[in-house]
C-alpha cells in the first residue's frame, strides 16, 4: 500500500515536535504529493492553536509548498464541541483554511456543561474498560451525526478514540455528506469487526499518521496492519495508490 498524501499531522503550533517545513521535508522524502498540517483546534485547553497565529502558519504552509514542490494544505483538527456538533471554525476561519478535519478530544472548552459528557467521562470510561450506557452512546453519535451535517468536514479523524458513538450510523452519515473517515496509524480507534462493519456502509476512508514527532509523518504501519487483517478494500481509501481525495471543504468554499 503506497501512501500518496498524509492530511493529519501536528508542529509545534499546537504540541508536535517539528516545524510546518520539517513535516513537508519529510513528507517530499517519502515521495509523497500532498501534506496536512493539522494542529489542534482553537478550543483545546492545553495543546491549542491560536487564532492570532494563523497568518504565521499560512505563510510558513506557502513557503514549505515553495521549498518542497509538494502541496501543504492549511488545515486544523477541530474539536467537535458538543452534541450541537459545534466545532471551532467560524466561517470567517475557512479563508484561510485548505483542510476541515474533526475530532472529539477530552480537554477542551466545550459548548455546554452536558457536553463535558464526551470529554473526561468517557475517557474514564474507556480508560477502565466500562461498557458505556446507552444514552452515552446515544448522545456521542449524535456529536458527530450533527458535525458532519452543519460543517463542511473534510475528515472525522479516530473516531470513537476514548468515546463511544455507533460507528455505523456515524459512517452512514459521512458516507451521505461526503466526509471521509480517517483510519488511524497512531490510535487504536475501530476494533477490527467495527472497521468492517464500517467499510460495509460504503463510507470514504483515508489513511492519515496523526504525526506529533518528524518521524512519524507518512507512517502508516499500524492502519496497513489492520486494513491487511480485515480485508477492507484499498479502493475505499483516496489517499493512497497515486489517489488524492476529493474534499468536501474545498467545494463548500468554492459555492460561498
Amino acid at each position: 500500500m503506497q501512501l500518496t498524501a498524509d492530511y493529519h499531522t501536528h508542529t509545534v503550533y499546537s504540541h508536535g515536535k517539528g516545524t510546518v517545513a520539517d513535516n513537508a521535508i519529510r513528507a517530499k522524502q517519502l515521495g509523497l504529493k500532498e501534506i496536512g498540517i493539522t494542529d489542534h483546534g482553537f478550543s483545546h485547553l492545553a495543546f491549542s492553536m491560536k487564532r492570532k497565529e494563523i497568518p504565521s502558519l499560512v505563510r510558513d504552509c506557502r513557503a514549505a509548498e515553495t521549498l518542497t514542490g509538494i502541496k501543504v494544505l492549511v488545515g486544523l483538527e477541530n474539536n467537535i464541541r458538543g452534541i450541537s456538533g459545534l466545532c471551532d471554525f467560524t466561517e470567517k476561519d475557512f479563508e484561510h483554511f485548505d483542510l476541515f478535519l474533526a475530532g472529539i478530544h477530552v480537554c477542551i472548552k466545550f459548548d455546554r456543561f452536558r457536553d463535558k459528557k464526551l470529554g473526561v467521562r468517557s475517557m474514564l470510561r474507556s480508560k477502565m474498560h466500562m461498557k458505556p450506557s446507552a444514552s452515552l452512546v446515544k448522545y456521542t453519535t449524535l456529536a458527530y451525526v450533527n458535525a458532519v451535517k452543519k460543517n463542511p468536514i473534510d475528515v472525522i479523524t479516530h473516531l470513537n478514540f476514548r468515546c463511544f458513538a455507533d460507528a455505523v450510523e456515524v459512517a452512514k452519515c459521512c458516507r451521505d455528506y461526503g466526509t471521509y473517515l480517517e483510519i488511524s496509524a497512531k490510535k487504536s480507534h475501530l476494533s477490527d469487526d467495527e472497521l468492517v462493519k464500517v467499510a460495509q456502509t460504503g463510507v470514504r476512508f483515508v489513511v492519515n499518521s496523526d504525526a506529533h514527532e518528524i518521524g512519524r509523518v507518512g507512517d502508516t504501519k499500524r492502519a496497513e496492519e489492520q486494513i491487511l487483517r480485515t480485508g477492507i478494500p484499498l479502493s475505499q481509501i483516496d489517499n493512497i495508490e497515486g489517489r488524492t481525495p476529493k474534499f468536501r471543504f474545498a467545494e463548500y468554499k468554492e459555492r460561498m
